[in-house]
């Protein structure tokens, strides 16, 4: 019997998964509205996140898409996250944050224990956050897949805008039974006109390219550059016919998968 996944989302690109009687957490933002600056410019975050830091406590491991921009890791997501006893993140990341982060690069995997003694596998994947050639203005990212034995495969995109780096993770992981997708058309000077991450259009076509029996989307909302959100969304997977298969939740909802 294959176990359920339960999927908690905070809002922005954090959401709480418990598998298998572990709990992993995606891309720590606790900040409250405001301004964030990141290098000359700011990002403007317009909403709060569902769960505090002490409401969600300690989780067997941070799944950190990339810890270079304030939407993806902020200031009480850096407090909390050198609290946990693992991050898994890109090499950079390790570089930069130190313990607890893991880097891995692009295909490598790594194992977590869960309670029974049996084994959770984490796949860090590539995520392409823009168009092609943009990674030096935009900086490493990596998704990450989950197997296991009796486990649904689950896919974490990360800030990833690439309908063929999803295409190269399917061709991977033929069986994807839910895919978080890190939505919301992002858009910022520093790509002037390009998405750095999926559109609503893009994500439903995602959803078909992996199978996925559930979508949840994330990191589409309570950020300013974001251009699309829950209202394109739903328009997007009903024209693709996906309408069943998409799982929207709101910041603070909790939802068995």
């Amino acid at each position: 019997m294959t176990a359920s996944l339960t999927v908690t989302y905070l809002g922005g690109p954090t959401a709480l998964l418990e598998l298998a009687g572990l709990r992993l957490l995606t891309d720590p933002t606790f900040d409250p509205p405001g301004e964030y600056p990141i290098g000359s410019r700011k990002l403007v975050k317009t909403g709060s996140p569902g769960l505090d830091p002490e409401e969600v406590g300690l989780v067997d491991a941070v799944l950190l898409s990339h810890d270079q921009h304030p939407d993806n890791l902020d200031r009480e997501g850096r407090e909390w996250l050198a609290r946990q006893p693992l991050a898994l993140s890109t090499t950079a990341a390790q570089e930069r944050l130190g313990t607890p982060v893991r880097g891995l690069a692009p295909w490598e995997e790594t194992s977590l224990t869960r309670p029974d003694g049996s084994t959770l596998t984490v796949t860090a994947v590539p995520a392409q956050h823009g168009p092609d050639g943009s990674e030096p203005l935009t900086g490493p990212v990596l998704g990450f897949v989950l197997t296991g034995e009796d486990l649904p495969t689950v896919y974490v995109s990360g800030d990833n805008a690439s309908l063929d780096v999803v295409r190269s993770i399917a061709d991977r992981f033929p069986s994807v039974d839910v895919a978080l997708l890190f939505a919301g058309a992002a858009q910022t000077p520093v790509v002037p006109g390009a998405h750095l991450t999926l559109s609503s259009e893009d994500a439903a076509h995602a959803a078909e390219i992996l199978g996925a029996g559930t979508v949840v989307p994330v990191h589409f909302e309570q950020w300013a550059h974001f251009t699309e959100g829950r209202d394109t969304l739903v328009p997007a997977f009903d024209k693709r016919g996906l309408a069943d298969r998409l799982r929207l939740l709101s910041p603070g909802g909790r939802s068995r998968v």
